[in-house]
């Protein structure tokens, strides 16, 4: 079964959306049928429950379960309510209640979500009524622990615009300007041998062999070599990612590493030293010696400076997030909002990953020197500083197309292990892998934008949507930890890419106040009274809280637009049929109150 070109799909329908809207979104959505489905989704099974709604208090409801979703309809008559829960979005399910247990909808199952929502299921006690519904969950939320293809495998979507043909490695380096007489491309790692975790192509200095890329991985955390993500188009300063070296306890030294930083650093001649950002605090990059790990001294790497960026690791941002989550849902406390906010942390985090990429752009933006940028294995903060950077320095990223290539470049390509950041399929909830890194990232993009609201051509509707499917497991693009593994799956031969959804209808995306603009550079503020939590993110699904959707400023600029274009179109029909009438003798006009055509506006 495959759905029309057009098929469009929003998986983040808020709790209080009426039965009305739901078909708004392209998916077929039969209202015959009590739930809609994607082309290869199927139906599992349905039962009676009592929601017990935060907001709202219980409403009796049919809960349907397909391989992909669960899909709530209120089966009260004074209340429309409908829950789409995508099956991805699952982090856990628990049993609530016993066999025993009294009082009022105290039996029933208790579903924690990785999107900043709960969900609560009360049933009937007789009968173990909850075991199946429990077993057909946990079997198809978590399809890695029951040997079950994931549901973007099974996805048939079909859409006018392929999603996976948007990210060409030598394309996206060909409009850098690379290769050129200091960088060359290189084909080392086209079978994953040199770096497991690295894509196939890399961009490294001309003067360094093959063989010398190899003698390096061998003092590099995991082999992740340092390797150009950006080079600036009029001075040619760069911006190189690689993982921290091998130094261990007794400062250990390799000359080879040692050369190829120095060969970085002369593929620019106008500076005379490499600036190397390591992401993490300074006691954490000295803790690392203890694991095999540690940073660059001075005294083994000449013509650099090392500075640290105090951006704590993934077990941190883990834990401020879970704060976040008990302070906006499900209820906000108003009479401590900033308090309860400071203690969380996640602004104070944010800051700092956007106080390190703005000195990574400035330093490039400059023309003082290149950069280096690390962390401890180079998947998680310094894709963070990197794709921000870039994003600041790069107008051509600020574009849809263009950010969607940021994302597929220095997130997927080059290994953020999404898998295991995010927990798809998998029921080990409490798995310390675990990290909200690639949200962290699009909150600072969205802090961004806030600050420059036409530099960007997406809207806040496209970063949410990204946000919803890296949970989901809908599309193939998040799925897996590193290009070799999605080479192996055949990723993308198997699975719809998000992209797809995304381009075939651009315009739900786009920002209407977007105005493009050449090599202009973003510097945020990164300044705690200049960032706000993300209301319309973090605290959607409470309906007291939500903010208006749309913007009525926003709404009304692109009516006006829609206005204008259709002034524009009218006017140009009566030039060309004005001048086919000039052109035609027998049709001449005989006064100058006949060549000019009367245009009627509502001005």
């Amino acid at each position: 079964m495959a759905s029309a070109p057009t098929s469009k799909y929003n998986s983040h329908s808020l709790e209080n959306e009426s039965i009305k809207r739901t078909s708004r979104d392209g998916v077929n959505r039969d209202l015959s049928e009590a739930v809609p489905r994607l082309p290869g989704e199927t139906r599992i099974t349905d039962k009676e429950v009592i929601y017990i709604c935060p907001f709202n208090g219980p409403i009796k409801g049919r809960v349907y379960i397909t391989n992909y979703r669960l899909y709530l309809r209120s089966l009260e008559t004074d209340s429309a309510l409908i829950l789409d829960v995508p099956l991805g979005v699952i982090s856990r399910i628990e049993k609530m209640g016993g066999a025993t247990s009294r009082g009022e909808n105290s039996y029933g199952l208790d579903i924690t979500c990785k999107d900043m929502r709960n969900l609560r299921f009360a049933l009937k006690q007789e009968g173990h009524s909850r075991r199946d519904m429990f077993e057909i969950l946990t079997r198809y939320a978590f399809p890695l622990a029951h040997s079950l293809p994931n549901i973007g495998i099974l996805n048939e979507e079909k859409f006018n615009v392929d999603g996976w043909m948007v990210y060409n490695p030598v394309e996206e380096y060909r409009r850098q300007g690379l290769p050129n007489h200091h960088w060359r491309i290189t084909f080392i790692n086209k079978c994953y041998e040199l770096c497991d975790t690295y894509p196939a192509l890399l961009v490294v200095p001309y003067r360094a062999s093959d063989d010398d890329l190899r003698r390096v991985a061998t003092f590099r955390s995991r082999n992740r070599i340092p390797v150009l993500s950006w080079i600036h188009p009029e001075n040619k300063t760069v911006i190189v990612r690689c993982s921290q070296p091998l130094v261990g306890m007794s400062g250990k030294r390799n000359k080879d590493d040692e050369k190829y930083l120095d060969v970085i650093r002369e593929t620019n001649r106008q500076i005379s030293k490499l600036t190397i950002y390591d992401a993490r605090p300074n006691v954490n990059a000295v803790a690392n010696k203890a694991t095999g790990g540690g940073y660059e001294s001075d005294d083994a790497y000449h013509n650099t400076e090392l500075f640290f960026l105090d951006i704590h690791n993934i077990h941190v941002m883990r834990e401020s997030l879970k704060k976040v989550k008990d302070i906006v849902y499900p209820n906000v406390e108003e009479s401590h909002w900033l308090s309860s906010l400071e203690s969380t942390h996640w602004l104070e985090h944010i800051k700092l990953v956007l106080t390190g990429a703005i000195q990574v752009a400035d330093k490039v933006s400059s023309g003082k020197s290149s950069v280096l940028v690390h962390c401890s294995d180079g998947w998680d903060r310094t894709a963070q500083l990197t794709s921000l950077a870039m994003l600041m320095l790069d107008s051509f990223y600020r574009s849809i197309e263009g950010f969607e290539i940021l994302v597929q470049k220095e997130w997927i390509s080059f290994g953020h292990k999404f898998a295991s950041r995010i927990g798809h399929g998998d029921k080990n909830h409490a798995d310390a892998d675990r990290s909200p890194i690639f949200l962290q990232f699009i909150d600072c993009v969205w802090q961004m934008s806030k600050q420059f609201p036409t530099a960007f051509e997406f809207n806040e509707r496209f970063l949410i949507t990204i946000l919803d499917h890296l949970y989901s497991c809908r599309f193939g693009t998040f799925l897996y930890n590193c290009e070799s593994a999605r080479e192996k799956q055949k990723v993308t031969e198997r699975t719809v890419s998000l992209w797809s959804l995304i381009n075939s209808n651009k315009d739900k995306y786009k920002n209407p106040f977007y105005t493009k603009e050449i090599n202009r550079v973003l510097y945020p503020v990164a300044s705690m009274r200049h960032l706000e939590l993300w209301v319309n993110y973090y605290i959607r699904w409470n309906p007291r809280i939500k903010q208006q959707q749309p913007n009525p400023v926003e709404q009304r600029y692109v009516e006006l637009l829609a206005l204008r274009d259709e002034y524009i179109q009218r006017l140009e029909e009566l030039q060309l049929a004005s001048s086919a009438k000039l052109s035609d003798p027998s049709t001449s006009p005989s006064g100058p109150s006949q060549m000019m055509p009367h245009v009627h506006t509502h001005f």
